[in-house]
């Protein structure tokens, strides 16, 4: 287990490592460079985490009270290592570090914990240091293959490679303004979106200004509590936004870390609202990857293992289909046979994943450097929204499934309809959209109607057992 523990973290701190390559300049023998300096500290935030795993927990044993609360306490240390590294070397490092400190149901609780101050409080560039994180873009070849003879398994690549493209993209504030009145223009019909206006007049290239709106963070249920916010239609709305996103629109917010999603009660209505900060990262979905993965998730919802295998490898899963639909759903491969809208999340299902994830880094990098690029960032999407549902208590809920299985029907005829002259045939796939959406509205109906009847009889065993204090 202690073995489990040092890959778990070697392989979190490799993956801010490699996420800082590209910041190392071809100028790496003068000290004064900064990308030197970052790269480092990174290997040395490694070496340092490293051995701490191997010597505290060798000579205990494996499954005692000792072993826990000694574990936790090099998680515990190695976390504050981590959060340590990204907020002395900022740039890729703090987007990598929010990244995880959001993966609630895969990482150990310290590591989430600590690193969660990356999403609110984390630290602010000069201009002067920005331009020189988007200069260092050289020598990275050299460290790659360095750390590839380290870790020959690990192919990362794609991770260099995705950071380079991505990073100037989120500093183009024109952008990322142009960003933000797209995404409400196209996401009008949802009245509990707020997406913060643009105030053109005082933003430049440099500057962006924008209303300025308050709320509390998307995974604080005390917040919620406290303001008496539902948590459960907070959930509900939030896949709704993302579903229609991804798959009607193939325009997606890929920052939605929980900094950049608060919540509010409207002002003047006392309405629960979602406010999306951050528009500077974007994927464009091609009308292809966007179709293969609606209908990869329509299998899945529908527990259509073949159709499942066929559109994974559409999408470059391969042979590691398995573990493919297993990255998406964050579920078990077990789960995934039975059904993931037939069942919750439960503890043991929550443990194995967290224990497999380890084991299989070696193999999840492999899939990662032969999927399209559109889904590294579709991904670390899922990733982050997990999280926090996670943080919610509303992970894997049948209705979060359900309504993307309405966005999905919708995208799929609408995709057929545009492709067909004859009106006939649009008339045909209205009323086949018009039936499955029937069908997803139907099947909810009964999932709401067994929980209540469960409810009822839940109370009236209670009021049995208990008839004096009911």
């Amino acid at each position: 287990m202690a073995r489990k523990a040092l890959k778990l973290a070697s392989w979190t701190s490799m993956a801010l490592a490699a996420s800082g390559i590209y910041l190392y300049s071809n100028k790496y023998l003068d000290p004064n460079d900064f990308g030197a300096v970052r790269v480092g500290r990174a290997v040395a935030t490694t070496a340092v985490i490293s051995y701490d795993y191997l010597t505290s927990l060798k000579s205990v044993p494996y499954g005692s009270e000792e072993y826990l609360q000694l574990r936790s306490k090099v998680h515990l240390r190695s976390a504050r290592r981590l959060c340590e590294l990204c907020c002395a070397n900022r740039g890729t490092f703090i987007k990598v570090g929010q990244h995880l400190g959001a993966l609630d149901y895969l990482l150990p609780e310290e590591y989430t914990s600590t690193l969660k101050v990356l999403h609110s409080q984390a630290p602010q560039s000069s201009m002067q240091e920005v331009r020189q994180v988007i200069r260092e873009d050289l020598g990275k070849e050299l460290l790659v293959l360095a750390v590839k003879q380290l870790f020959p398994e690990f192919e990362f690549m794609w991770l260099v490679d995705e950071a380079k493209k991505n990073l100037p993209l989120e500093l183009d504030f024109l952008k990322e303004g142009r960003n933000a009145e797209k995404v409400s223009q196209m996401l009008k019909h949802f009245d509990f979106l707020k997406v913060p206006r643009i105030h053109w007049d005082l933003s430049t290239e440099r500057v962006l200004l924008m209303e300025f709106v308050d709320g509390g963070q998307v995974n604080d249920r005390d917040y919620m509590e406290r303001n008496k916010i539902d948590v459960n239609e907070i959930s509900r709305h939030l896949g709704k936004i993302y579903s229609e996103m991804i798959f009607v629109n193939g325009f997606v917010h890929c920052d939605p870390h929980p900094g950049n999603v608060l919540v509010r009660k409207q002002p003047g209505t006392g309405k629960a609202e979602i406010v999306l900060l951050d528009h500077g990262l974007y994927q464009v979905l091609t009308e292809e990857f966007r179709l293969n993965y609606c209908h990869l998730w329509q299998s899945l919802i529908w527990t259509d293992m073949k159709r499942v295998k066929e559109y994974s490898q559409r999408l470059g899963a391969g042979e590691l289909y398995p573990l493919f639909a297993c990255m998406l759903t964050a579920r078990s491969w077990d789960s995934v046979n039975r059904g993931i809208s037939q069942a919750p999340v439960t503890a043991t299902e929550d443990l194995e994943i967290r224990n497999n994830a380890a084991n299989y880094l070696p193999q999840i990098s492999q899939l990662l450097n032969h999927v399209p690029r559109q889904m590294l960032l579709i991904l670390k999407t899922n990733d982050l929204l997990r999280g926090i549902e996670a943080a919610l208590g509303t992970r894997a809920s049948a209705s979060s499934f359900l309504n993307m299985s309405r966005c999905c029907v919708r995208a799929l005829a609408e995709h057929k309809k545009k492709n067909t002259c004859s009106f006939f045939r649009r008339t045909q796939i209205s009323f086949s959209e018009a039936f499955n959406l029937w069908q997803i509205n139907l099947h909810e109906l009964i999932l709401c109607v067994k929980g209540l009847k469960l409810a009822d009889r839940v109370l009236a065993l209670l009021c049995w057992l208990f008839p004096a204090a009911l």
